[in-house]
């Protein structure tokens, strides 16, 4: 009898789990999205050999189950299903994942107030494991309980380090942010269980706040700055499936396969995105980068082109700047909903903060420079008006708060794809 493998859930349509089990050896493993009222006949079933659990039923399919593993019995939440002897045995695999991805990002919760949003299977896994890394204060904040998102800042200004296991600000709905660090001073340690996509909104903010917080000043009497180490859940979510795969097969996996796979699949699904001014090289070098790298290339101004049926003077003269911009913030954030791209923004295209929250959600960001005098103007209405110099001071903050890495391309496209791509692959 073939034996059934894969992930159980709700909707599934976000997850990472089967190329992640695909190369852990399970070459049948698929998603399984079931409604709530099919739950139990389904686990019922005698070929089931393993299967993983995610939103929402990591609790639900605990009634289902003859025994319970000790970790699974300790939170109280099964991410694992095994058929071991004729029964169904409940385990838990997450906080196996959620250490280990807090160890990756070097962040310890030993002596610290820790403050978990959300109140489900994955909070318990987090809860958990705080208390098991020796933290001072566990706090779980949840929608309706004492402890909300209302009062938060006012009772828990002090956390020291925030853990999101809700699901906002993940794919598909990616603009969502659970709660504003700006009102928790105090938080060093930031982990977002989400996987998809690789930043949330609150990991963006955290990356913010280490880029803007000023030195230490110590004759002003400056605050002491903080550095806050953040990280999402993909090192997590492919930790608990090697251990998953070890209890389905009853094999033993190297944890080398799990940062071996973790990287790989960060650089299939991490998008390069070029920005920089006008005729800084991004269309020549994205080509370039697509060859190099096989990932296929995204032109947005060629694709406003296809979409409106006019060359971009053409929208400037005739509908205006507001309408074009407009029409580049549509394109580029479909294009950043995908995945695995080489996409060439337009110069102008760091203007607005929604585009670049787009561009680092999905993807590294690359900055191209070129000397001004460098730079083409011929069929860039802006560039046309002899204001580059004006132009750049004016774009150079935002091209830097986009930007995760400055390339100078002063030499050929190859080469200059060459030094991105060393970059990308070793992160």
């Amino acid at each position: 009898m073939e034996k059934i493998y894969g992930l159980l859930g709700r909707k599934l349509g976000h997850s990472w789990s089967v190329p992640i089990h695909q190369a852990l050896g399970c070459a049948g493993y698929r998603l399984i999205e079931l409604e709530p009222e099919e739950l139990g006949n389904f686990l019922r079933r005698k070929d089931i050999g393993g299967l993983n659990v995610t939103i929402p039923y990591k609790r639900d399919v605990i009634k289902f189950c003859d025994m319970l593993d000790p970790a699974a019995e300790a939170i109280g939440s099964a991410n694992t299903l095994v058929r071991q002897a004729e029964k169904l045995v409940g385990c838990n695999t997450d906080i196996d994942g959620f250490l280990y991805m807090l160890r990756r990002a070097g962040i310890s919760l030993t002596g610290k107030k820790v403050v978990i949003l959300g109140s489900g299977g994955a909070s318990l896994t987090a809860q958990t494991a705080a208390r098991r890394e020796g933290a001072r204060e566990i706090v779980v904040v949840s929608r309706s309980g004492p402890d909300n998102y209302e009062n938060l800042p006012e009772r828990h200004a002090d956390a020291e380090a925030l853990v999101n296991t809700t699901p906002v600000g993940m794919w598909p709905k990616l603009e969502g942010q659970p709660v504003d660090l700006r009102l928790l001073p105090n938080v060093t340690a930031v982990a977002d269980l989400i996987y998809n996509p690789g930043r949330t909104n609150l990991l963006l903010q955290a990356e913010e706040l280490i880029r803007t917080r000023k030195p230490w000043n110590w004759e002003m009497g400056d605050p002491a700055p903080r550095s806050i180490r953040c990280t999402g859940g993909l090192s997590m979510l492919v930790h608990q499936a090697k251990r998953a795969e070890e209890l389905f097969f009853n094999c033993s996996i190297p944890d080398g396969k799990t940062e071996e796979i973790t990287t790989r699949l960060r650089r299939e699904m991490t998008n390069i995105v070029l920005v920089g001014m006008p005729g800084s090289g991004k269309t020549t070098v994205g080509q370039a980068l697509a060859k190099l790298s096989g990932k296929p290339f995204t032109d947005l101004d060629g694709e406003i082109i296809r979409r409106s049926g006019k060359p971009i003077p053409d929208i400037f003269a005739q509908e205006g700047e507001e309408v074009f911009r407009t029409l580049e913030h549509q394109v580029l954030e479909e294009a950043c909903t995908k995945s695995n791209q080489i996409i060439a923004t337009g110069g102008g295209a760091v203007l607005w903060s929604e585009n670049r929250a787009a561009m680092r959600r999905t993807g590294r960001v690359y900055r191209l420079r070129r000397k001004l005098e460098d730079l083409p103007t011929e069929g860039r209405p802006l560039s046309q008006a002899g204001k580059l110099e004006e132009m750049e001071r004016l774009r150079e903050p935002l091209y830097s708060a986009a930007a995760d890495f400055s390339v100078l391309n002063e030499t050929s496209p190859e080469e200059t794809a060459s030094e991105i791509w060393r970059d990308f692959c070793e992160q």
